[in-house]
């Protein structure tokens, strides 16, 4: 089951030419539009299903620059200041909030992880400080576990993913942006190698640009155009409780829980500690990239081998213009949410705060994220395809980054001045 977002009334016009297409409704995707439109620039975005469905609304809402690695400290920093800019900008409130973001250890060796962070960080004048249990305490009231320390940075915060995407995509079309739900982009129009356009369920656009914005979908839709860009799925299991008082309004991650205040006076909760790595094809042909990654995750992947892989397997990997596509036969990625690793976070969480044992649980959902090897995404264009640019492999911190990451991209798609420096996410990088 997936949260209610905020509706938008998209388009019913199938436009026969634009400048820039985006492909994917996702909050990347609607915030490059954003971009383009008001700098008068021609956008038409298109949806497979509908606005936000996938992990633009099903991610926790934190956004922040703490763990962030040195090279992506810059997007993080400029992503705040265009996140507090929103509620003028969109002319709407999209419930962000400087409340800080902390992060608890359990032993000295966790401790020392944030110390070497703090230590690649601290030219870049982040507001990030190690904690003791007294700060904790002090802090974060109630608890009863005892810490070896934490992390926390003040100047971290939150928004609503549920209305984040929605009104920027409202914004977007009210200045002129065209978004089409229920349609999904097949494939590229190409002439001697360069985009002339997208070839759609419903037909032909032509365009000068197009931006594939398609979340975890983008590695097969490149694929199928013989691009390789190598993200892996991993799914995460949320709680909403009902309103309820809490200890903090500083959002909190220890090592196997997390929580955060939520707008609406209730808690959004995950077992930080867990995270399913539904098993498919692309693990047997990425893993070897992986291996590096995976020597710091020791239990937090859980391997499952189920029904992701038998429709991963039954999804095609190539297609021409005239066929039905994967994006058309699952318009909504909607994992199943694993009630066990939902009911280990409650018992983590109560037993640290006890004032947890109180929640009333109200939802419950999963979201499936595209992780590249290195955590970074990719932002930037495709050498092979000229006219091509991709935003994505964002691998869970695309809610949080995606002012300025859609922005990035909208500045490489019109050869502007990019807000950051684009070199850390270029594709090439895996080559």
């Amino acid at each position: 089951m997936a949260p209610a977002i905020a509706p938008v009334k998209t388009s019913r016009e199938f436009p026969a030419s634009t400048t820039v297409v985006v492909i994917g409704g996702g909050i990347v995707g609607l915030t490059a539009a954003l971009t383009l439109v008001e700098r008068g620039i021609p956008v038409v975005v298109l949806e497979k299903g509908r606005i936000a469905a996938e992990q633009s609304s099903r991610n926790l809402g934190w956004v922040r620059k703490m763990g962030r690695s040195a090279p992506d400290v810059p997007m993080s920093v400029a992503s705040d200041r265009l996140w507090a800019e929103m509620p003028v900008r969109l002319g709407a409130d999209v419930g962000y909030k400087q409340a800080g973001i902390m992060y608890l250890s359990r032993t000295e060796a966790e401790m020392e992880m944030h110390r070497g962070w703090l230590k690649t960080v601290a030219d870049l004048g982040l507001d990030s400080r190690l904690l003791t249990q007294k700060d904790i305490d002090g802090l974060v009231p109630g608890g009863k576990e005892r810490w070896a320390g934490g992390i926390y940075t003040p100047s971290d915060g939150r928004a609503e993913p549920t209305l984040a995407s929605s009104a920027i995509a409202v914004a977007a079309i009210a200045k002129g942006a065209v978004v089409v739900e229920n349609c999904a982009v097949r494939t590229l129009a190409l002439s001697a190698g360069k985009v002339t356009g997208v070839v759609t369920e419903r037909g032909e656009i032509r365009c000068d640009q197009v931006l594939l914005a398609g979340g975890l979908w983008s590695r097969r839709f490149l694929g199928n155009l013989g691009v390789s860009l190598p993200t892996l799925p991993l799914i995460c299991s949320v709680i909403r409780t009902a309103p309820m008082e809490g200890p903090t309004e500083i959002a909190v991650g220890g090592p196997d829980f997390s929580f955060r205040k939520r707008q609406d006076g209730g808690f959004t909760i995950t077992q930080r500690g867990a995270l399913i790595a539904p098993l498919s094809l692309d693990h047997l042909l990425l893993g070897l990239k992986y291996l590096p990654t995976l020597k710091g995750t020791r239990g937090l992947l859980r391997l499952n081998l189920g029904r992701h892989a038998l429709r991963d397997l039954a999804l095609p990997r190539r297609w021409g213009k005239q066929s039905v596509s994967p994006f058309e036969k699952v318009r909504v990625m909607d994992p199943p949410t694993d009630a066990r690793i939902n009911a280990e976070a409650m018992r983590n969480l109560t037993a640290a705060w006890p004032g947890f044992s109180s929640a009333v649980i109200e939802e419950a959902w999963a979201g499936m994220m595209d992780i590249t090897p290195d955590s970074l995404p990719v932002i930037g264009p495709v050498a092979k395809i000229p006219g091509l640019t991709v935003a994505s492999g964002f691998s869970g911190h695309g809610f949080g980054t995606a002012p300025a990451a859609g922005q990035l991209a909208a500045d490489l798609v019109t050869d502007g001045t990019p807000i950051v420096d684009p070199a850390p996410y270029r594709l090439e990088r895996f080559a």
